[in-house]
């Protein structure tokens, strides 16, 4: 069976964290500490917090961190209508080569959504 490409990029990033692990274990555990303290329920939910991850990963592009961001905003609660609102704030602020990425957006949402 081939894998799915969300599944795919995600899947990368974990090996790409494995890998980084053992080379420059330092910087890859305090970068790990610093997203887990960041992404951490605050005062924004963590609902909202990937809400606005994956309106930052659309505005840079970021083709690992939609399908990553996309994933986990379903898990934390998102509907597929708030993620896509999130998308176009992203296109707002940063214009048509932003909102091309949301191809890789609803790709995600199909994806994860049917897991």
């Amino acid at each position: 069976m081939v894998e799915a490409l969300s599944t795919k990029k995600v899947t990368e990033i974990g090996g790409l964290f494995k890998e980084l692990s053992e080379k420059m274990p330092k910087e890859t555990s305090g970068f790990m500490e610093f997203n887990k303290s960041v992404l951490s329920p605050g005062k924004l939910s963590m609902r909202e917090k990937e809400l606005i991850a994956v309106s930052l990963a659309v505005a840079t592009q970021c083709e690992w961190c939609i399908p990553y961001h996309v994933k986990n905003a379903l898990e934390s609660g998102a509907t597929e209508e708030e993620i896509l609102e999130s998308s176009y704030i992203a296109a707002l602020m940063k214009g048509a080569p932003a909102l091309m990425q949301v191809n890789l957006v609803l790709e995600a949402v199909r994806e994860f959504s049917s897991k």
